[in-house]
């Protein structure tokens, strides 16, 4: 049995190993990990922004999406340990449940950084870049409150999209930044709200909502699946002009949403996702120089909205 055993996490240890990228043992250049939890545009752009960020600057970067688990998180951090990699940014999964691999890396000499949202415990990583979620929320709800009372009377029945259940923290500073702003001066009526946070799932969510909910006509999502879930469940319900969206994060496919002429989706917020990566891929490689860094920064939000044009197009050319 013991033979057993100990061929199992062999095995075991040399699968998490294969699923990792490896850091050439003969290689002088500064090695950084990129690490996120999910893959869509928004940290595609994040690992580009690190990856761009790193390489200008003669840094190999080895990159992993973990896809919202939080064992394969945990493992892929200390084979990274193991291997000797220099720096790790990462947009931690959990601001709590992260905390203890990463707390190991700095144990073990490593460089963190955290990008996308910072650790409960402000000592672990070096430096933190992030968006507050809270003021993404609200730059949506701003944008949603002059709708309502502009277009809807001052009364809006809202269904909400959320992910609480992947990331509480931050799904619930969204949704409470967005229902203030939204309910200021307005008459809001929050009718439900559920998580979706991947496009599929959103669509149904989103469409489930519209049909046992039809006095619903705002549908806010507090990430880019989400906002483009909801939008397509609108035009599949045949609601255009009736159900409107507000949501947040930035896309070339949201942007595109935004100048429709279907007038679904109003406003998003989204976060300067290569801009971050940028920033946190030079602050992991001036400490790796032994250089300071700024601890906390804050990357501020950028609203875009269907009357902006000028706007939107300007947020595109800058994601190219």
């Amino acid at each position: 049995m013991k033979q057993n055993i100990k061929a199992f996490l062999t095995v075991s240890a040399m699968a998490l190993t294969l699923a990792v990228p490896f850091k050439a043992v003969a290689n002088d250049e500064p090695v950084i990990a990129s690490i996120v939890f999910q893959g869509d545009q928004f940290f595609k752009s994040l690992q580009q922004g690190i990856r761009e960020g790193a390489e200008a600057r003669g840094a190999e970067v080895l990159e992993l999406n973990v896809d919202g688990d939080q064992a394969r998180e945990a493992q892929a951090i200390d084979t990274y340990i193991s291997r000797g990699v220099d720096a790790i940014v990462i947009a931690p999964l959990s601001a709590t449940n992260s905390a203890g691999p990463l707390k190991r890396a700095r144990a073990a000499g490593i460089k963190v950084i955290a990008v996308n949202g910072g650790l409960e415990d402000k000592s672990i990583a070096n430096a933190t870049f992030s968006t507050a979620n809270y003021d993404l929320g609200a730059s949506t709800g701003a944008a949603a409150s002059g709708f309502i009372r502009s277009k809807l009377d001052g009364k809006a029945h809202v269904g909400i999209l959320a992910f609480a259940s992947l990331l509480p923290e931050q799904s619930g500073a969204r949704t409470s930044g967005f229902k203030r702003e939204a309910s200021r001066d307005n008459s809001i009526t929050v009718v439900t709200e559920q998580d979706a946070w991947m496009p599929e799932k959103a669509v149904q969510v989103a469409t489930d909502m519209l049909t046992a909910n039809p006095e619903i006509n705002i549908l806010f999502a507090a990430n880019e699946g989400g906002t483009v879930g909801a939008m397509q469940a609108v035009r599949n319900a045949g609601k255009a002009g009736k159900v409107f969206v507000f949501g947040i994060d930035g896309s070339e496919q949201l942007a595109r949403g935004l100048m429709s002429s279907d007038n679904v989706l109003q406003a998003t917020t989204a976060q300067s996702a290569k801009e971050m990566g940028v920033m946190g891929a030079n602050s992991a490689l001036d400490l790796i120089q032994g250089k300071g860094v700024q601890t906390e920064v804050s990357v501020p939000a950028l609203l875009l909205s269907r009357n902006d044009k000028a706007g939107i197009t300007s947020f595109v050319q800058s994601l190219k």
